[in-house]
Formats: structure tokens, C-alpha cells, sequence
């Protein structure tokens, strides 16, 4: 058990106050996931743009009373909290997480490379949870903050744990190793993947096999050069250092190969159907297994499973039989559009406590829906009884603000009192998956956001695929991640006490309304902006709080603006002066407003000369209230116009300020958009208005490479046709066959928004990762490809229109216009599907 002192006495800290010996069981390290206050210790970590320190006494009054800080608190102001004072909070957790990971003394894998760790740390789980009570990271919690939450999950009923560790800069693993301390090692492959940060290829490898250096095995693939030198060197200096230490001489090399002599030669490989059989030497005894995927990366990570399972030595029967079984891994959290006005968060490949804690979270960000359902299976293999076991998820539903429970399985049901004896929560419980589908009523379900989440034996997919909107097969898929990236990205260039004003107008550049906003609410952005009012009420009634430009606001729509409690853009005396009339007649004082001044745009806004107007007409009541006064750039991401951005900084300086002097209080003042944060750092002022960069895309191409792509637009083939020559294609016989060809339709045309001048050969898809050609005209629902080149082609295999692979920007350089236009033209009747990884 950890309390205060003992904490205290591992960290070698200051121990400021302390008030009591609670037990400590739960590191919070974001105020906004508190689950247990009793039991929680709060470690505020400190970066250049937030400090969490600013979060101690909210969470002292939800209950929280133990704290390691790095500087001084008002002890007073918490009489019942205890305080621990160290010198770096983010060292302290590495610290303590290492102490606890010394106490248990079980086989421990630790998993690094630059892709696969987390589909063979799911592999390995699920080839050994039925000899093992297994522990391991959640998701992909493998950075320097996931890696500390896994370990902590260690408990003394785990009989093994199973990590993995990523690092984005050189020395980052020096901290993980201390913390996982694995006695097994697997690296998974090397490639270009977050290879930012370091000199080379070779040096991104050798900080990664800092993680092994006091395990008894590493395994690895012999096949990636630059990998097998780095590990034959690692392995040299290791044993050489150990040997004079007194050690062991390094870690024992298990290799793989399917090229050289390995201690696992790879003799072939067969691909056939959705199988693929791998025969392989060992030991000088001919084996083999079958997995159910063909792709070179599963197979890939089946042969690092296998490796693994041959040195813990199970019997070559029963890694053929679980190899076979092996699963697809879903790596996201899916939001969805459901039946009768719902939300579906797919969650159903597996379940335990760790996983539904996430989720739960991802759940609890969602604000649209006032009623949170969570359909939930059986926890299978956590080391606890059942009782002390739902008892924890009942009381953890509990604090999560859960409102029905639907709950299947037979361990479940058997503490169902458990769940009852929540006040408020509604419950439901049904033995199996079967059960619950033959009573399943749609009706059952309205305005609700529904988390499905169960154990891979369960087959929840199935409830998803009940509970989901039939829709058309384009998609647009939306990665919450990426766009939580991107704006990290942005906040990290930001001056420390600069806002930011996120732009998610025009349906969010096509990605979205509500979806982005919540995401953009709960990770602290400061203002939101949208085009026109009605998209703002939206966001009122889908639970959005925090405050809301309206950038075109319109006199129809003032009577919204007000009862929704939106702020709008002023940009003239006479929209000016016809709000301050509604303000007026509904008897409110100090609305706020936002002030737009024309800088060199043209466009909207008030002019040099309107100033003196416009101060008198402000400062003659107090019916208003200016929020910010801001501009526009109209050339910021252009290095020849850098003169007249750097005229119409000027001007807004003299404009801003001689308008502030007028109020008599300060305002905010903002004019740098995406490109103006990058390339005119001069500029960003009190807040910067971020829009397309938070998407992805930077029209200044000086940060393109460090964003991530968010958008996905994908569909499926509908039919292959084989043409004879001479045969032609689609509206008015555009494209002729000029030798045997093979065509496929695919389901998407203008109606979902993709652009007609894209036909005829000049736009492009991708189909098992090859160009396609677009042939013909683009019709109004479907269009033709060329895939004579393409071999081994279905009906129904994915087609990718962009994605990350094809960006955007490539599509809207075909059809010569920008990427605003192709993300924005994206059809409503297009499903969006949304993720976080």
C-alpha cells in the first residue's frame, strides 16, 4: 500500500503537509479523468504552455487529497490534502513508477520499434491469456507519460506484463527502460515513422535498444540491416560492460529471418484466400503456422508472436492452434452517427478495466446526447473477484455519470446488485451476445451516445453493426487525434499567454460540427468561431459552453444570437447600430461583441476613418461589451506579400489602440490565422484565429511535414467489368478501351462532392495501395477506374479518394483549386465516421 509518507520517502521530497495515511492507488495526471478522488494522487505536470499546479484546488474540492508539486501552495487553503515537494513532477512520476515496477518479479515484455508494437503486444494477449493473468499497456500508451500509467497497473495477481515504448527525441528511453525494466525484449521492425528529432536511422535504433539493456532475451528480424548491425553492436558493448560489472554479458539474441540463418529461418511463405501459411526452421525441426491475414505487416508481427511463444516454450500445437484464431486489433476509439439520433463509440475487439477507463473518457468528452448508455460484457482475466470486481466498474460508472447499463454475460449478471444499487443508473442483463440481439428493439434507443464495449469472445461487433445508421459505403473518416495533434503543434509555437481561437465554420472544413467542437471544448482551446448563427445554435444544443463567434451575423438571426448566448462579428455601422437596437428590446446590458477592422483585406470591417464613429456609438451606452477587436491577413502564407502583412500589422497596431483607449478597458487583439502563427510570429498578439492547420494542411509549407492528415475519404467497388477494345465508357462515351481492359465502379460521384473536372484521366484513386485512373465522366453517384494494372482486384475491396497516402492537396492540384474547396464540398449524405487512436 502507497500513502504520502511512503511515496515521499521514494521520491526523497519535501514532505509539506501531511494530514492523514489514505491509501493511494490511482496517478492522475489530467484533471479532467478524475474517477477516484479518495484514492488518487494528483502529479501536475508543467509545460511551456500549461501548468497544472492551476488545477490543485478544483480538484481538492471533488475530493482529491494527496499532491506532488514543484512549487510552493497555499497549504492553508487545503487543510485536509497532502502535499509532496520535488523538484520536477514529471521525474517524480518516472521515479515512482520505477520503485513500483522493482517490487514484482515476473517476466516483463517490453516492445519498441517503429511500427506493430501495439498489434503484437494485442497478438501476444491473445495467444497467452489462458496461461496467464497478463497486464499490459492500454491502447498504445507507450510515451513518457503512457508508459508510467501502464506500469502502475501492476498488481501482485499478474503473472505477466506485456509494454511497449516509443520515443520521438534521443534520451527519452533512458527514462522507460528504468520504468519497464522488461526481461524480455522485441523490436519490431525500423522504418521512417517519427523519425523527426534524430540524426539518422542508425541513431533513432540504438536510442530505441536502450530499452533492452538489462534483458535476458532480445527478439528481432535479422532482415532490416541497419536493425541487425546496430543489435549485434548493442549486444557487444552490453556484454562487454555487464562482464566487467560482474553481469551476465548482455541479453541472449533471438533472430528471425527470412532471407539468412536465423534461430528462426523463415522457409516460406504462402498466401491463400485471407490465410497465409508460414513454415519455418527451428531447432532444426520443420514447423509451421496459419494466421488469418495476408498483408506483409501481420504476417510480419505473427513471426515476432511466434518467436516469442517458441522461447517461453509452448508446445509448436498449441501456438498452430491460437495463431489460427488471431484477430484484427481495432487501434481506435470510432465515433459514429446511430439509430434514432444516437452516437455508437465502437469499442468491441476487448475489455479490462484499464481500456474501459479510456473509454469511458472518450464517452464522457462526448456532450451532444444528455444520455450516456455503456453496453458491456463479461471483464475476463483480471486477477479479481467478481465481486470486488464490478463493484469497481459499478462505482466507476458511477462517477463517469452513466445512465443505463446494458450488461451481458453470465459473471456479470451475477452481481447485478452491484449495479442496481447505483442511484440513477438503469440497468439490463442477458446471458449471452445471442440473447440480447433476438430481444434487441431499436426503440429502445433515442438522443443517446451508446459506448459498446466487450471482451473479443463476445463478438460486440455484432451489436455495433445493429445499433449503427445504415448509410451509404462512402465515408469520411475523421481522426480526433490528428486534429488534438495539430493544435498541440500550433499551442506549442504560441507565446505563453496567447489564446486560441479555433475556426469551425463550414461544417469544421467539412470534417464535422459537434464532434470537433466537443473535442476542441475538452482539451482547452479558447474561443470557437463559426460562419453564421445557425451553425452556432448547433453547437448551443449539442452541449457546447464554451464561448462562440458568429463571424457573419445577420439581422434575421439576432434574436438567435441572443437566447443562445453567441457573439457576433461587427464589421459595419449599420449592423452596429441594428444590434445594439435587439440588445436593447431584450433588455440586456454588456453582450459582447467582437470588433472587425479592415486591415488591407477589403472585405468586411470597419475603416481608419470609422473609428472616431464607432468609439462614441460604444462608449455612449452600456449595451455592449467588446470582447476582441480583430483583423484579417490576406496574404500571410505568401513570402512576396510579407510587405503588405507586415503594412497591415501596422495598421491594426495604430487602429486596435486607438479604439482601446476609447473603451477605457482592454480587449482582446487578434489577426494571425494558420499561416500568420508560423511565418509572422510578431503578429499573434493576445489570440490567433487557427483554421485550416488545425486539419492539417499549412498554406505557408513551412510545418507541412510535422502535421498530421485528418481527413480520410474512402469508398468501395461496386462491380468489375472486363472490355474488350474498342468498348467505351460512362456519359457520352469519353473513354475507349484501346487494348482488354478492366474497369470498376466505385460508389462515389459530384453528389458526394467529388469534382466533375477530375474525370477523363486527370484525378486518381487508390486500390491496394496502386493508382487508379478515373475514367469517363464522374456521374452523379458513381464513377469508373481503370484497374487493368491492379492485380488480384474484388468487388468491394476499399477504395482510398485521399487520405494519407493521397493527400488532399494532391486532389485539389488536379482539379487546380485549393483544399478549403475539396474539403468543404464533401456532401452531408457522405458518413462521417470519427476516431481517436
Amino acid at each position: 500500500m502507497y500513502n504520502a509518507a511512503s511515496i515521499n520517502k521514494t521520491l526523497k521530497g519535501e514532505l509539506l503537509q501531511e494530514t492523514g495515511f489514505s491509501e493511494i492507488e490511482h496517478l492522475l495526471l489530467d484533471s479532467r479523468k478524475l474517477s477516484f478522488p479518495e484514492t488518487s494522487l494528483f502529479i501536475p505536470l508543467v509545460s511551456p504552455r500549461r501548468n497544472a499546479h492551476q488545477y490543485i484546488e478544483e480538484l481538492y474540492r471533488k475530493g482529491v487529497s494527496n499532491f506532488i508539486v514543484s512549487e510552493p501552495v497555499p497549504l492553508e487553503k487545503y487543510p485536509k490534502a497532502n502535499f509532496i515537494l520535488v523538484k520536477d513532477t514529471l521525474q517524480a512520476l518516472h521515479t515512482l513508477v520505477a520503485f513500483h515496477r522493482h517490487q514484482f518479479h515476473v517476466p516483463v515484455i517490453g516492445i519498441t520499434g517503429s511500427n506493430g508494437k501495439t498489434i503484437v503486444k494485442e497478438w501476444l494477449y491473445q495467444l497467452l491469456e489462458k496461461d496467464y493473468n497478463i497486464v499490459r499497456s492500454p491502447k498504445s500508451y507507450n510515451s513518457q507519460i503512457g508508459v508510467p500509467l501502464s506500469v502502475w497497473q501492476m498488481k501482485p495477481e499478474h503473472q505477466l506484463a506485456i509494454f511497449e515504448a516509443g520515443i520521438s527525441q534521443p534520451g527519452e528511453m533512458v527514462n522507460l527502460e528504468k520504468i519497464i525494466r522488461p526481461t524480455i525484449g522485441i523490436f519490431t521492425n525500423i522504418g521512417e515513422a517519427h523519425s523527426e528529432g534524430f540524426l539518422n536511422i542508425r541513431q533513432k535504433i540504438n536510442e530505441k535498444l536502450v530499452l533492452f539493456a538489462k534483458s535476458d532475451i532480445l527478439i528481432y528480424s535479422k532482415d532490416y540491416l541497419a536493425l541487425n548491425e546496430c543489435v549485434l553492436s548493442f549486444h557487444s558493448q552490453v556484454g562487454k560492460k555487464e562482464t566487467q560489472e560482474g553481469g551476465g554479458g548482455g541479453p541472449e539474441l533471438f533472430s528471425w529471418s527470412r532471407k539468412t540463418d536465423a534461430d528462426l529461418r523463415i522457409v516460406s511463405v504462402d498466401k491463400n484466400d485471407n490465410h497465409t501459411r508460414i513454415e519455418a526452421l527451428y531447432k532444426q525441426e520443420t514447423l509451421h503456422i496459419s494466421i488469418p491475414f495476408v498483408d506483409e505487416g501481420s504476417i510480419e508481427n505473427a513471426i515476432h508472436c511466434w518467436a516469442l511463444m517458441l522461447y517461453l516454450g509452448k508446445e509448436q500445437e498449441v501456438i498452430q492452434q491460437r495463431m489460427d484464431l488471431l484477430s484484427n486489433i481495432a487501434m481506435r476509439l470510432e465515433l459514429k452517427q446511430g439509430i434514432n439520433n444516437s452516437s455508437v463509440i465502437n469499442d468491441s475487439y476487448n475489455l479490462d478495466l484499464g481500456s474501459l477507463t479510456i473509454a469511458l473518457d472518450f464517452l464522457q468528452q462526448q456532450q451532444q446526447h444528455a444520455t450516456r448508455t455503456v453496453i458491456l460484457s463479461d471483464i475476463l482475466q483480471s486477477g479479481k473477484s467478481d465481486a470486488s470486481l464490478y463493484e469497481e466498474v459499478a462505482d466507476l460508472l458511477h462517477k463517469k455519470n452513466i445512465n443505463k447499463l446494458i450488461a451481458i454475460g453470465k459473471n456479470i449478471g451475477r452481481e447485478k446488485k452491484s449495479f442496481q444499487q447505483v442511484e440513477g443508473l438503469k440497468t439490463q442483463f442477458f446471458n449471452t451476445t445471442d440473447e440480447y440481439i433476438q430481444q434487441f428493439n431499436s426503440d429502445d434507443f433515442e438522443n443517446e451516445t451508446i459506448l459498446v464495449k466487450g471482451s473479443r469472445i463476445f463478438q460486440f461487433e455484432r451489436i455495433g453493426k445493429v445499433l449503427e445508421q445504415k448509410a451509404h459505403q462512402t465515408i469520411l473518416e475523421i481522426n480526433l487525434s490528428a486534429i488534438a495533434h495539430n493544435v498541440k503543434l500550433y499551442q506549442s509555437m504560441l507565446k505563453p499567454d496567447t489564446k486560441l481561437m479555433a475556426m469551425v465554420k463550414a461544417f469544421s472544413y467539412g470534417s464535422g460540427s459537434f464532434e470537433i467542437a466537443n473535442l476542441l471544448q475538452f482539451h482547452g482551446v479558447d474561443y470557437l468561431a463559426v460562419a453564421y448563427a445557425d451553425e452556432g445554435v448547433e453547437l448551443r444544443r449539442a452541449g457546447i459552453t464554451m464561448p462562440i463567434m458568429v463571424m457573419n451575423p445577420e439581422p434575421a438571426s439576432f434574436d438567435a444570437i441572443l437566447h443562445w448566448n453567441l457573439e457576433p462579428e461587427i464589421y459595419s455601422m449599420h449592423i452596429l447600430l441594428q444590434f445594439m437596437e435587439e440588445v436593447n428590446t431584450a433588455g440586456k446590458t454588456e453582450f459582447p461583441i467582437h470588433i472587425k477592422l479592415d486591415t488591407g483585406m477589403h472585405r468586411l470591417g470597419f475603416v481608419k476613418k470609422d473609428i472616431p464613429e464607432l468609439s462614441q456609438a460604444l462608449t455612449a451606452s452600456h449595451l455592449l461589451k467588446v470582447q476582441s477587436i480583430f483583423s484579417h491577413l490576406a496574404a500571410s502564407e505568401d513570402p512576396e506579400k510579407d510587405a503588405l502583412t507586415q503594412q497591415q500589422g501596422r495598421l491594426f497596431y495604430e487602429m486596435s489602440h486607438e479604439l482601446q483607449k476609447a473603451l477605457g478597458y482592454t480587449v482582446i487583439r487578434h489577426i494571425s490565422n494558420s499561416a500568420g502563427i508560423t511565418r509572422h510570429p510578431d503578429l499573434q498578439l493576445d489570440m490567433v484565429r487557427l483554421g485550416i492547420g488545425m486539419y492539417g494542411f499549412d498554406s505557408g509549407n513551412g510545418m507541412q511535414d510535422q502535421l498530421r492528415s485528418v481527413s480520410t475519404l474512402k469508398t468501395t467497388v461496386a462491380q468489375l467489368k472486363n472490355l474488350d477494345p474498342g468498348e467505351t465508357v460512362g456519359y457520352g462515351a469519353k473513354w475507349t478501351a484501346e487494348a482488354p481492359a478492366v474497369t470498376a465502379t466505385v460508389r462515389i460521384g459530384y453528389a458526394d462532392g467529388y469534382p466533375r473536372r477530375l474525370g477523363n484521366g486527370v484525378g486518381k484513386m487508390l486500390i491496394r495501395g496502386k493508382f487508379a485512373p478515373v475514367i469517363g465522366v464522374v456521374a452523379m453517384d458513381m464513377l469508373m477506374l481503370d484497374v487493368t494494372h491492379i492485380p488480384d482486384i474484388m468487388e468491394g475491396d476499399e477504395v482510398i479518394v485521399f487520405g494519407e497516402d493521397l493527400s488532399v492537396q494532391q486532389l485539389a492540384d488536379w482539379a487546380d483549386t485549393i483544399a478549403y474547396e475539396i474539403l468543404t464540398g464533401i456532401s452531408q449524405r457522405v458518413k462521417r465516421v470519427y476516431f481517436q487512436e
